[in-house]
């Protein structure tokens, strides 16, 4: 099957896709060029934004702070004549809207006398609710309290003969159902209460709100809009949420400062998307929200559990969310990688840094100074003795503290033999070979086995090495480094009691896909230039267990060609366990992120295998010996992951099963 087909069957597979089905919403940030103290035109110009939004499938849409009449309207904001027009335009607005969801901001005097910033919420003709806001700041170029009061206190009901009748409260949750019989719910702060202490979004987070939206009109200086951004993705990773920040944009008045119309969206503390500031029109960002990844982190978190609950909470209902089609977001092939080479020099001395930290930690616990670690050739063995050497350097022990084993069987190929001898010479490290034919053949024949490749002959081999390793160890008072990855463990892909068993495992949280750029990593950054012709080599092989005899010499057993693609693997591990992704939804985002690679036959196949080794190898991580963590996925059966060994696989296969590739 060629690449267009791959793309053209998932294309259509994905084309009549409801999105919302797997709990997104799409969310518009937009920046007006309002008119000042024109309420009048302002609502013209917000109609026609709203439409524009609304053709884009957006259910939520944001407008900033005062947008109705303009942020820097200072002192006329106590005339009749503005409140009055902006009454109207709040009619006007209101009556225009349809089914998504518009968010305006615009002054309101209560029946006390106490003029509010508020944020109104319409829908379907009209206003279902308004936020006020708490924080006012009046310091350097903020004058706010000279015009509008907190209403953090404020709880009443609007009743008004133009506008209806509407709940007007900060502590007011926003609910807005979908046609899967999902709700999802969203609050609101404005501007200042965002950089306030105490800003409400914690409490709207704390009480449901998975969304929060931030209506803002923010000066920008030197600086302030990193600042900014970082206040946004900090909130938003504080109270696991989306946090969708609209500014005002540079119409507002420019005698003393200007507004660069800043708008952003991040989710769970990542920026999903971000405006140039500065533009003299419009600008918008639109952002899918993945509800659903939220829930499982705030389902996950136990201290956001633990929290007390507010219970003074007004919950107004909206409408229904939009259908999305399409969606706007973009997965990685490889989640587990940083996409940025900057990000990956920083994150791969990160890893090793913690992998090496604690290797040693564990040698100083048991009086070790000795390492015994196998190697193979391959990219997992090859990481250990990276880390190895690292380790040893650090505790100051010579080389020789490195005592590194071979053991060639009846699979064996010369190329994994050759690069073994190359890294030991490299690296300086003394190396033992042990050919394992001989044990391996008295042990099958003790077991009156056949000689024939099957998952004995196999295993047979794996365990006469760890035999090997441990026995070593004892001999040399060292301890056996493990080299077995995260990819292999989810899958199951070693042998119970053998290459699954170490006394430390330092690759042990580590997916595959990572390994290989970690290697890559210390060959582009560490590495001298002749280890780095080895570690190239090593890159290059395949990845492959090598337990089958081969007739040609050259390497015949290919893991993948077996279990399946790793980085496919490794992307199903990512989203089952990091986002807790059903196997539908992991199906449709593979899609999206192999849509030139795989077909929807390859991946609904490959799911399929990850399903069933990860739930009936389960067993094998129970076991588990101690290593590392370092990263968000691991499958420590003494922290992360606890999962009973018996668990029945069907449902879940049958969910596979059911799956349209058409």
């Amino acid at each position: 099957m060629t690449t267009h087909l791959h793309t053209w069957c998932l294309a259509a597979t994905l084309s009549s896709m409801d999105f919302t089905k797997f709990g997104f919403i799409r969310v518009a940030a937009i920046a007006p060029g309002v008119v000042l103290a024109n309420p009048k035109k302002n609502a013209s110009l917000l109609c026609n934004i709203y439409d524009d939004a609304r053709q884009r499938d957006a259910s939520i849409i944001v407008t900033p702070e005062l947008s109705l009449t303009g942020y820097s309207c200072e002192d006329l904001f106590h005339t009749s004549d503005l409140l009055e027009s902006t009454r109207i335009a709040l009619k006007t607005i209101s009556r225009h809207t349809q089914q998504n969801i518009l968010i305006v901001g615009a002054p309101w005097q209560l029946t006390d006398g106490r003029l509010l910033n508020c944020a109104f919420v319409c829908t379907n003709g009209k206003i279902v609710g308004a936020v006020p806001k708490t924080a006012h700041p009046n310091y350097g170029e903020f004058y706010e309290q000279r015009w509008f009061s907190s209403g953090g206190d404020v709880v009443v009901q609007i009743a008004d003969r133009e506008l209806g009748s509407f709940p007007l409260a900060r502590d007011q949750l926003f609910a807005v159902p979908n046609s899967h019989g999902d709700e999802i719910f969203f609050g609101i702060e404005i501007c200042e209460d965002l950089w306030s202490p105490r800003s409400p979004s914690s409490e709207h987070a704390i009480a449901g709100a998975t969304i929060i939206i931030n209506p803002s009109a923010s000066t920008e200086l030197i600086a302030k809009a990193d600042y900014r951004r970082e206040l946004v993705k900090m909130q938003s990773a504080k109270t696991l949420s989306a946090y969708i920040y609209a500014g005002s944009g540079s119409s507002e008045s420019t005698k003393d400062v200007v507004y660069g119309g800043h708008l952003l969206a991040a989710e769970n503390g990542v920026l999903q998307a971000q405006s140039e500031r500065f533009t003299l029109s419009t600008s918008s960002i639109f952002c899918d929200i993945d509800i659903a990844k939220l829930r499982h982190e705030r389902l996950i978190n136990t201290t956001f559990n633990q929290l007390p609950r507010t219970m003074n909470y007004v919950t107004t209902p909206t409408s229904e969310s939009v259908p999305i089609n399409a969606i706007n977001k973009e997965y990685s092939m490889r989640p587990f990688v940083p996409r940025q080479s900057e990000e990956l020099v920083d994150r791969a001395s990160e890893i090793l840094a913690i992998q090496t930290t604690g290797l040693a930690r564990r040698m100083a616990s048991i009086d070790c100074s000795q390492l015994v670690i196998g190697l193979s050739g391959g990219l997992d063995s090859t990481l250990a003795l990276l880390v190895c050497l690292e380790t040893a350097d650090r505790l100051n022990l010579p080389l020789t503290a490195i005592y590194a084993i071979t053991m060639p069987g009846p699979g064996t190929t010369e190329h994994t033999l050759e690069t073994v001898r190359a890294l030991a010479e490299t690296t300086k490290i003394p190396l033992q070979e042990i050919p394992i034919h001989a044990a391996v053949e008295q042990h099958l024949e003790d077991l009156e086995h056949t000689g024939e490749p099957d998952i004995t002959f196999e295993n047979t081999q794996a365990r006469e090495r760890t035999q090997l390793l441990f026995d070593t160890a004892n001999m040399r008072k060292g301890l056996v480094v493990g080299t077995g990855d995260l990819s292999e463990l989810a899958l199951g892909w070693c042998t119970f009691n053998a290459d699954h068993m170490s006394n430390y495992n330092v690759n042990v949280s580590v997916p595959k896909t990572l390994i290989s750029y970690l290697v890559q990593w210390y060959a582009d950054h560490k590495a001298s230039e002749t280890l780095k012709k080895v570690l190239i080599r090593v890159l290059e092989t395949p990845i492959t267990p090598e337990l089958i005899p081969t007739k040609t010499g050259q390497i015949s057993q290919v893991t993948e060609d077996i279990i399946g693609p790793y980085e496919l693997h490794d992307f199903f591990l990512y989203h089952m366990i990091r986002t807790g992704a059903s196997v539908e939804k992991i199906f449709i985002l593979a899609g999206l992120a192999f849509a030139d690679k795989f077909s929807s036959e390859e991946i609904k196949k490959w799911l399929g295998v990850f399903i069933q080794r990860f739930y009936q190898q389960q067993f094998k991580r129970t076991t588990l010996p101690p290593g590392p963590k370092v990263g968000t996925v691991s499958l420590s059966p003494r922290g992360d992951w606890r999962m009973p060994d018996e668990v029945n696989v069907s449902t879940l296969l049958d969910a596979v099963s059911n799956i349209s590739t058409d």
